[in-house]
């Protein structure tokens, strides 16, 4: 038997085959682009997915000769996205993306609204769907008066493998539509969206069963069937099953294009005043937190992009040996900031420049205002009694060995490098389906990697490291009252 673990990222879809024991077959990938018609505007066409999912699916099916004996499906999707369907179920417009920031006055005024964060246990931040819909009503009343359900980007993908409105509930906590604690849409948030019950998706849990595919697909696909298709879940639940990170004590530190400090928590623990999410975990009676920096590795990619080089070789240039705290720092504030400043005006710096500044005290001074912008949601999840002894590190920039051991002493805290292998939310999403369809415990499934190394904190540095990041906080402090 197989199972398919689908990922729905920003930039393009990665389908992952695993056998019955979870261990990876094959992957292949497509892509698609992001449109940006105005400022601030990030949209999709649904339609570029669907095309992804059905190239991915033939190039399985001819490379993979265990694709015909598959049983189980699940999708993980980037959060927060829009997609509008009429009562024909027919997209009425492109997807409003989730680094979409044209909603913030909606976002802003439902954020006010007595009792929207208590019961959803966020901030409403513009890039959540809620504000998207709010400005849809203001700006495109012809469009939202066709609305007869509104979908999640993973949730559309479900609705086109199973033919149903289905949604799992770590995604849809990313809404500010859902009773978070409760894990059920709640009527006060969507009557102060101007939503309605009945244009919510039905609700699942990401390990449980949500339909099974479509008897068009299964020909199309040449498979016997029946498949199951799991509720799926948001990107970052389904990478922390991926990974393991399913319990009180347990987390993971993503340096991706946007950097991820993620706890997994056993209870309903809401702290909407640091900016971290809280939200729905994957697996049932489950949530996690997490702190989320826009620009990480992105960061880097600016700073590759205006010296012309890639950066895997400004990291280089910076050796192994983590060197104390640089004389130039930067503020990684390129897009504004979510956790724990919920601050889209903000925006970056560099300070401390001189005439004998190199390329490598800016490549030094951006890893290092990273690593405090992180550090920044780590005390976030601190002051929510959440205790992590140790951190999981993948991402791509994790692959810069100075990086992790500046982390290491930035946080106090070991980070866990797992060996080569395949991990993450494609693998997440292919353990959600391996569960729904065989009922096996969430516990035998969703297990750690094969750690390769563990990084600790140099004593050393670490003090350098908290006075440094002091004066990194009173710096966002100073250019906060600038601009």
């Amino acid at each position: 038997m197989s199972y398919l673990g689908i990922d729905l990222g920003t930039s393009g879809l990665r389908a992952l085959l695993v056998d019955e024991t979870g261990s990876p077959v094959g992957a292949v990938e497509r892509h698609y682009s992001v449109s940006h018609p105005h400022s601030g505007w990030s949209e999709q066409e649904p339609a570029d997915w669907i095309a992804a999912l059905e190239g991915a699916m033939e190039e399985l099916r001819a490379s993979y000769s265990e694709f015909n004996d598959l049983r189980g499906i699940g999708v993980a999707g980037h959060m927060h996205g829009a997609t509008l369907l009429d009562a024909s179920d027919e997209v009425i417009r492109p997807c409003i993306l989730w680094n979409d920031t044209r909603s913030h006055e909606e976002a802003a005024r439902l954020d006010a609204i007595d009792g929207v964060q208590e019961l959803s246990g966020n901030i409403v931040f513009p890039g959540f769907t809620a504000p998207k819909l709010e400005w849809v009503r203001a700006h495109e009343p012809e469009n939202f008066d066709r609305v007869a359900k509104v979908l999640l980007p993973a949730a559309y993908l479900n609705f086109y493998l199973t033919g149903d409105h289905v949604a799992d509930m770590s995604d849809s906590a990313g809404t500010s539509w859902l009773d978070t604690g409760a894990r059920d849409w709640s009527g006060r948030l969507l009557e102060a969206g101007h939503m309605r019950r009945d244009q919510m998706p039905r609700l699942v849990e990401g390990s449980e069963r949500a339909g099974d595919l479509r008897g068009e697909l299964l020909e199309r696909w040449g498979l016997r069937g029946p498949v199951v298709v799991a509720g799926g879940a948001g990107d970052n639940a389904a990478a922390a099953c991926g990974i393991g990170t399913m319990e009180e004590g347990q987390g993971f530190l993503s340096l991706g294009t946007s950097g991820v400090l993620l706890a997994a928590r056993g209870g309903y623990r809401p702290a909407p005043e640091t900016a971290l999410h809280t939200f729905c975990h994957a697996v049932p009676g489950q949530w996690y937190q997490m702190g989320v920096m826009l620009s990480a590795t992105d960061s880097l990619n600016w700073l590759a992009s205006i010296t012309g080089a890639k950066p895997a070789d400004l990291t280089a240039e910076l050796g192994d040996e983590v060197q104390a705290p640089g004389a130039v720092r930067f503020l990684p504030y390129l897009s504004g900031e979510r956790t724990p400043h919920n601050d889209a005006a903000i925006r970056g710096s560099f300070t401390g420049l001189s005439a004998g500044t190199s390329r490598a005290d800016l490549t030094r001074a951006v890893v290092e205002g990273v690593s405090f912008g992180l550090r920044d949601s780590y005390e976030a999840l601190k002051a929510t009694g959440a205790e992590l002894p140790s951190l999981i590190a993948i991402g791509g920039g994790a692959r810069s060995r100075y990086w992790l051991k500046l982390l290491a002493s930035v946080l106090d805290v070991p980070l866990d490098v797992p060996k080569d292998g395949e991990f993450g939310a494609a693998l997440g999403a292919a353990r959600l389906g391996l569960v729904a369809a065989t009922g096996r415990p969430v516990t035998e499934v969703m297990t750690a990697p094969e750690i390769g190394e563990r990084i600790e904190p140099d004593p050393a540095l670490t003090g350098a490291f908290d006075d440094a990041y002091g004066a990194f906080r009173k710096a966002y402090a100073g250019i906060r009252a600038v601009q």
